[in-house]
């Protein structure tokens, strides 16, 4: 019985390859510029209780809001001022602050006639516009929250829904949603408003990316398939660094989000040049389907098709005309044994590498004062990070990859704390290090997590194990608030989990330069621990194991 990969290898490498992989890689533009809009669209901005104008003198009208003492630094109050009828009564009795009046005496009130906010960086944000300060300050961190919340809620939902109605539909329908949902947001009239739209937006974006993921793996073969994640993520970076450049010349929120929404333009060619996934009919039994798409293929690439494309269906006609009805849901990733044990370390080792990421990333983002150059080569260290994985994922297998990655990571982190603080830059160098490897590891997963499932459950498998990594962007902010108690304890944690989940990723199995499984019977076994210093009873058995 030959594999997928054999039945189509006639197509070669084509026109219809490299216009399937710029389109699907193109998809992600848009991901990378909105994903991390909130850093300035909701970004704070200095603020202080409006004064009103009134009959003040120039005297009382600055002494209007206490000074306070923020990090040894003297600053106007944020959320508080003197009682303006108090204030108004000592102005017109021709009495001078600090002089005449201890200002330490008088009482205060809130900021019942509204804030002022600088716009010396920023003409508008999220936080100016809806008044996300004082006790409303937690509204601020909570949009990104709801925005997670979507992330893990499409990575849950996505991969099912791709699995059963396709790969094209789902997509399409992704992107259509994405675009609209941004531009709706710049109109947003209220806080509540804009985190609903918020929600959809996250959810609409993990299904982008993760269905264009599986649909290119899919799609694709060979050394363009190998290609393929390093170019989609080159693109999501390459939106990323376009953010900062949008921001710094566009200061209205409003106008920003319209801005990065420009991108979504660059999709449209997608429903007419983008086919459904062969593979996909292939396994659900839509034989003929899938062979008039392979034959539109070896078409555009001028190349002859067989007369038969999968002999093994033409073998048995029944199976063309009575297709397979069942369907696969999450369960079957615990349904039995060995796949279990694939998906808790596979969910294990995702999440301590999300969890670094977004850690390492918070850690690193203010070494610049400039928000938008800070977010710039944040953005800019990702780049040769994803060079790097394509390049693993061409040459090194699978799972030692992902092992050097957690040693390096932990690594970096743990040295930090040996860094004296007058040679701080080597602290930072470290992070840096620890940023560039976490990242190609979290870019890497995505191809890992793709090759360990079968076609059947693939982008449900791909979907649930990115939902419970996601889980770790969420945990990483309340690791880093650990620094309360000890300063090293966020990088101490990192550390740890990465030297655990390095031990973890040693029983995975080996997916490197092997077929991709179609159903769950051939999906590989979970492997024994193959390590120099261990030794093994060699299995001469092929690499898909039949599991009963």
């Amino acid at each position: 019985m030959t594999t997928y990969e054999e039945t189509i290898a006639f197509l070669g490498h084509g026109c219809f390859q490299n216009i399937v992989f710029f389109l699907l890689s193109a998809s992600a533009l848009l991901c990378g510029t909105y994903s991390f809009s909130i850093v300035f669209v909701g970004a704070s901005v200095s603020h202080h209780c409006l004064v009103p104008g009134m009959n003040l003198t120039q005297d009382w009208h600055n002494a209007t809001i206490p000074i306070e003492v923020v990090d040894g630094k003297q600053q106007l109050s944020r959320c508080s001022r003197y009682r303006l009828d108090v204030v108004r009564n000592l102005s017109s009795l021709g009495l001078v602050p600090g002089r005449d009046v201890n200002l330490t005496g008088l009482e205060q009130e809130g900021c019942v006639d509204g804030w002022s906010y600088s716009s010396d960086i920023y003409q508008t944000t999220i936080v100016s516009e809806f008044d996300l300060v004082c006790s409303e300050e937690w509204k601020q961190p909570f949009t990104s929250t709801v925005f997670f919340a979507g992330l893990l809620c499409g990575s849950v939902f996505s991969g099912q829904i791709s699995d059963r109605f396709g790969r094209k539909p789902t997509l399409i329908v992704a992107m259509a949603c994405q675009i609209i949902s941004v531009v709706t947001q710049s109109f947003s009239q209220t806080w509540t408003m804009f985190c609903i739209i918020s929600f959809l937006n996250g959810f609409s974006h993990t299904t982008v990316y993760t269905t264009a993921f599986v649909l290119g793996t899919e799609i694709l073969t060979g050394q363009i398939q190998v290609m393929f994640p390093v170019g989609i993520n080159c693109v999501f970076s390459v939106g990323y660094m376009l953010l900062p450049l949008c921001a710094y010349f566009v200061r209205d929120w409003k106008s920003l989000l319209l801005v990065v929404s420009f991108p979504g333009v660059f999709i449209i060619p997608i429903w007419w040049l983008i086919p459904e996934s062969p593979r996909w009919l292939h396994s659900m039994g839509k034989v003929e389907e899938a062979e008039a798409i392979i034959r539109k293929m070896a078409e555009f690439n001028k190349v002859d098709p067989p007369p038969v494309i999968f002999e093994d269906y033409v073998a048995n006609d029944n199976q063309i005309k009575t297709p397979p009805k069942k369907y696969h849901n999450i369960l079957h990733l615990v349904k039995t044994k060995n796949i279990r044990k694939t998906t808790i370390i596979t969910c294990v080792v995702w999440f301590s590498m999300r969890i670094g990421y977004y850690g390492l990333a918070l850690g690193t983002s203010e070494f610049h004062g400039d928000p938008f150059i800070s977010c710039f080569i944040s953005a800019a260290t990702e780049t040769p990070a994803y060079v790097s994985m394509w390049l693993a994922v061409k040459y090194v297998p699978r799972r030692t990859t992902v092992i050097f990655i957690l040693l390096t990571t932990a690594l970096s982190v743990f040295f930090v704390q040996l860094v004296p603080e007058d040679v701080s830059y080597i602290a930072s160098a470290l992070q840096v290090l620890g940023k560039f490897a976490i990242t190609a590891g979290a870019a890497l997963m995505y191809v890992y997590v793709a090759e360990l499932y079968p076609t059947v459950i693939r982008n449900t498998g791909t979907g649930t194990c990115s939902t419970i990594a996601r889980l770790g962007s969420c945990v990483a902010p309340f690791v880093l608030s650990l620094r309360t108690y000890f300063k090293y304890l966020p990088y101490i944690t990192f550390g740890t989990m990465g030297v655990l989940s390095a031990f973890a990723a040693l029983f995975l199995p080996e997916t490197f330069r092997r077929p991709l499984p179609q159903t769950i019977q051939e999906m590989q076994k979970i492997e024994r621990i193959n390590h120099p210093f261990i030794s093994k009873k060699q299995n001469p058995a092929s690499a898909a194991v039949i599991e009963s």
